[in-house]
């Protein structure tokens, strides 16, 4: 095992904590500048604080020194979503990483802060409550620590997922000269799931929290985080048991589909009975801007995959073209399945719908133009009313997981551990939402249905390595888009990938780290 020096703001967010919280109370409370930190973390109300600091770096995945949207980043590498934008110099590391080109220089090192910023944050709320005595309960120490060690597993999964051998560090924050052991993708998973199993046996958190506190962690969070590395990881030894988790949180009664697919992403419909857990944004107040993108608000999202040049439209509002949708997977739908034009915004279909009742809309189509883009988080008219920078104060929330993937990661562990008929229950339940009708749970039809379920949501590039699919799929060139006169599909899509191969499963990790260490970290051989 290697140590490294866990750089950029790691080593001082112990000291931002304080002035980083979005709560009107703590605002008006004196400066963290004059408040010493140790000692102060002694009261339920302190703590609280600290608890809000640790969500906030889950606002910067999108903009943060380099873009780095979890849902594009990751989908782009699979066979569903095409970067577009300008051209393949515009936001190169996101086209280099849909190449498999990606390299220490042109990488997610916003992505790397981000993760490291919340773990130490996570970790500054353990170490409070070790520092409170008796200014708070046993049981609320279980509550917050609880929260923050399942907050730090998500914060974790991102740079598994991304870099598989990073370095690892929990419950207590470096100390100069912040050195920290460098772990194997392996050493990573024990770690972060020993800590998730004990979370969850210890049963402290809500499976479901009140709307007051939406974005808490919640042990339906903690559960799903739990089947999500188990699956990647391909821990059979663990199926059975993360099937049992997906069956608590369906027979609890505290989720359920909404009807409308389309529905589920409205902004009314943020925290709405499907949702498990999202990532917060908010317009109101936002006060992010270019220069400050840690600041708390809204997100960029929305303006980035926005439909360009778009001109006319009664519903959405124009962006920067990037986040195409492949048309591959667009003709995937069986007919009537409410999750295509639900989840997916055809232009051509589009533009027809609105000359019928007489209204005219177009739009200009960029670089790997497919005329279809994700109507999931598609910028609505009035969805931006920040006082920051306009285009980094958007009213959308990211959806992390959905009770729709509780229910096939259930029908997926009961395939693989053997029960056909829970299999073909819970799959059953999705497709009877969607509108189509029922077949058989097989790991090729799971495998498509998830597809289908979360076209733009993060899951489909990771969904075909862990099923041993990425190699078979994911060949040079991609698939094809429009040409310029948008009269067909006979463009190659991604003319510069080349085939992916299990060495590039883990990127690159940022150059800078690995200056920063001295020899310590070792480099992934990508």
């Amino acid at each position: 095992m290697k140590k490294i020096k866990i750089f950029n703001m790691v080593a001082i967010s112990a000291l931002m904590v304080m002035a980083t919280s979005c709560g009107d109370d703590f605002l008006s409370t004196e400066p963290a500048s004059s408040v010493p930190l140790n000692g102060y973390y002694t009261t339920s109300a302190h703590i609280d604080e600290a608890v809000t600091a640790a969500y906030n770096p889950l606002q910067w995945y999108d903009y943060f020194s380099g873009w780095c949207p979890l849902f594009l980043v990751s989908d782009a590498q699979g066979d569903d979503v095409y970067v577009g934008g300008g051209s393949t110099s515009d936001q190169a590391e996101i086209h280099l990483a849909s190449q498999y080109k990606s390299t220490s220089l042109m990488n997610f090192s916003g992505a790397w802060t981000t993760s490291y910023s919340g773990i130490n944050r996570c970790n500054r709320i353990v170490m409070d409550c070790e520092e409170a005595g008796n200014g708070i309960t046993d049981a609320q120490k279980k509550y917050y620590v609880a929260e923050a060690q399942t907050l730090r597993s998500f914060y974790y999964l991102q740079l598994w997922k991304f870099w598989g051998n990073v370095p690892y560090y929990a419950d207590k924050n470096l100390e100069y000269p912040y050195l920290a052991d460098q772990l194997s993708h392996d050493e990573i998973y024990s770690k972060v799931i020993a800590t998730l199993e004990s979370v969850i046996d210890q049963n402290v958190l809500p499976m479901k929290e009140t709307a007051a506190r939406s974005g808490h962690a919640t042990q339906a969070f903690a559960m799903m985080l739990y089947a999500d590395w188990v699956m990647y990881q391909k821990d059979e030894s663990r199926y059975s048991k993360a099937l049992g988790y997906m069956e608590q949180i369906i027979h609890s009664g505290k989720y359920q589909l909404m009807p409308d697919f389309q529905s589920i992403w409205d902004q009314k419909n943020e925290w709405c009975d499907e949702s498990i857990f999202e990532i917060d944004y908010y317009s109101q107040g936002s006060i992010r801007s270019w220069g400050s993108a840690n600041n708390p608000g809204g997100t960029v999202v929305p303006a980035l995959i926005g439909v360009d040049g778009l001109s006319g439209s009664p519903d959405y509002v124009s962006g920067w073209g990037f986040c195409d949708i492949s048309k591959e997977v667009y003709d995937q739908y069986e007919d009537g399945d409410q999750r295509r034009d639900g989840g997916i915004l055809c232009m051509t279909k589009y533009i027809a719908d609105n000359a019928a009742k007489g209204i005219k809309v177009s739009y200009g189509g960029r670089y790997q133009n497919t005329g279809l883009f994700l109507r999931k988080y598609l910028g609505r008219i009035g969805g931006n009313t920040g006082a920051g920078t306009s285009d980094l104060g958007w009213d959308n929330n990211q959806r992390i997981y959905r009770y729709a993937e509780t229910l096939l990661n259930a029908s997926e562990l009961a395939l693989r551990t053997g029960d056909q008929g829970k299999a073909d229950l819970y799959l059953k339940m999705v497709r009877d939402r969607a509108g189509v009708k029922p077949i058989t749970a097989t790991l090729d039809n799971l495998l498509n249905e998830r597809r289908l379920e979360f076209v733009g949501e993060g899951k489909r590039y990771y969904d075909l390595i862990r099923f041993g699919k990425a190699a078979e799929v994911l060949k040079p060139g991609g698939g094809k888009v429009l040409n310029k006169a948008k009269t067909a599909y006979d463009v190659v899509g991604i003319p510069e990938r080349i085939q992916w191969t299990e060495s590039k499963k883990y990127l690159p990790i940022p150059q800078n780290e690995i200056e920063a260490s001295k020899g310590g970290l070792k480099q992934n051989d990508y």
